[in-house]
């Protein structure tokens, strides 16, 4: 949750944020990590308002409760928690959820109009974010990400 300043010579500073936390992987503790991040963006200059209408907040919000609540559902190790990153710069938001469970990476639905309650979160965040991927995590599990190309003005 701090506030770096990257300088090149001479060059007005370009505020890049932080946000971290780590969270239980549960349905509780998505949301409480969901939310804690919602309330760091709104605090970020050049951030947009949090209101109801405002594109770039609603894609956050969805995409990091889709990546949290994902991890809370299948990244799920008894006694580990999973971390929930946010890096803000003047022209992208990355989000990234790092869970333990490296061995099962994300995997979109291959037929959104197939029977069940879930199983379409990821086509959400592939709709939504300008990038999406997932890494292998040192020493075990797996990141996510998703990124979104901030709007100008």
């Amino acid at each position: 949750m701090n506030q770096e300043t990257v300088t090149a010579s001479g060059e007005p500073t370009i505020a890049v944020g932080h946000f971290r936390t780590t969270f239980p992987t549960t349905a509780r503790g998505a949301h409480t990590a969901r939310h804690a991040a919602e309330r760091w963006l709104t605090t970020q200059q050049g951030w947009p308002e949090a209101v109801a209408d405002d594109d770039s907040t609603a894609t956050a919000s969805l995409l990091i409760a889709e990546l949290t609540a994902n991890a809370a559902l299948h990244g799920r190790v008894r006694g580990r928690n999973a971390r929930l990153a946010l890096t803000l710069t003047p022209t992208i938001l990355r989000i990234e959820v790092t869970d333990a469970r490296g061995e099962r990476p994300p995997v979109p639905t291959p037929d959104p109009d197939a029977d069940g309650e879930s199983g379409r979160g990821l086509l959400l965040v592939a709709s939504l974010a300008d990038a999406w991927g997932c890494e292998p995590h040192r020493p075990g599990g797996k990141t996510v990400w998703a990124e979104c190309v901030r709007q100008a003005g």
